[in-house]
């Protein structure tokens, strides 16, 4: 009886160590599985014509995708707010930088907010006429053409034409509004004295003015707004967490590096910063007396 113990031991013993003939090697098996890289589109709302717009964040697509090691990023640029607005409410791209108007219409396809661009009180709109125009006061504007980079652009549209409508102005029906698909074009129009007055946001002014110094000289920015919450970040409800956060963090922290500075001169912005949808409904509660009171937002959607 021992003996037949001990040679049914040395059976299961002797099994145990063979080996399968066709790998070779035993099957390896991990806790969980490895996150596979992937190539996640970056898309960013038309702040500049695709050309600029590549110069400019195209540092911050690279530095963000040199410091996630499972994910590539590619930026991704549109040639109006239009085709901006399609790509993003067909959830083409994985990450967005939109304005907070389309940022807060995102959330209806899917994405939620991580972050957002910091120096909120930069985010106005402003008003530019020639110096040499006759425009002095709010109504000498009637009857006349004003330019806007397009139907979407909160802080370059929405806000000076509500602007307008405060300072007596019908916009619907006491001006003509030209959506003409870039800010520098907003302000080439006026410079050109296709338009009365052309709105923007100080950022591209800021630009226009330090590249086209002559130009800019013979503007001025006649009215600017109250300032509201800057553009937002959006993510996905697909993509994954740990490439979601790993992105947030990144962006939050970006001012805190030599390099990072570097990238947000460029912009000109002094930092990003987490958000979240609740930061947002600020906007969403503007829109809402924009539309009862200026004209309808259903107008503009895509």
């Amino acid at each position: 009886m021992n003996n037949f113990f001990l040679f049914l031991i040395i059976v299961i013993l002797s099994s145990c160590g063979q080996t399968d003939d066709n790998t070779g090697t035993e099957p390896q098996f991990t806790s969980q599985p490895p996150l596979i890289e992937k190539e996640y589109i970056f898309a960013i709302h038309p702040l500049h014509n695709p050309q600029r717009l590549f110069i400019i964040y195209g540092p911050l697509i690279d530095y963000l995708d040199r410091n996630i090691p499972a994910a590539t990023l590619r930026l991704e640029a549109s040639r109006n707010y239009g085709e901006f607005d399609k790509k993003l409410y067909a959830r083409v791209p994985d990450f967005a930088l939109p304005n907070p108007y389309q940022t807060l219409n995102s959330l209806q396809y899917g994405y939620h907010v991580i972050a957002k661009m910091g120096d909120d009180h930069k985010f106005t709109g402003i008003i530019l006429v020639r110096r040499d125009s006759d425009i002095k006061q709010v109504s000498d504007l009637k009857g006349k053409k004003i330019s806007y980079p397009a139907r979407t652009a909160l802080a370059a549209t929405i806000m000076p034409q509500y602007y307008l409508y405060t300072h007596g102005l019908d916009v619907k029906h006491d001006i003509e509004n030209v959506y003409v698909g870039s800010q520098e074009s907003s302000i080439m129009n006026v410079y050109l004295g296709d338009v009365a007055a052309g709105a923007t946001w100080p950022l591209p002014w800021e630009i226009f003015q330090q590249e086209q110094p002559d130009k800019a000289g013979e503007l001025e920015v006649k009215w600017e707004t109250e300032p509201m919450l800057n553009n937002g970040v959006v993510v996905r409800d697909d993509v994954p967490e740990e490439v979601a956060q790993r992105v947030a963090e990144l962006l939050n922290t970006l001012h805190t590096t030599e390099e990072g500075r570097l990238i947000l001169d460029r912009m000109p912005l002094s930092r990003f910063e987490l958000a979240n949808e609740q930061r947002y409904q600020i906007i969403g509660n503007f829109l809402q007396m924009f539309d009862k009171t200026v004209r309808h937002l259903d107008e503009i959607q895509k």
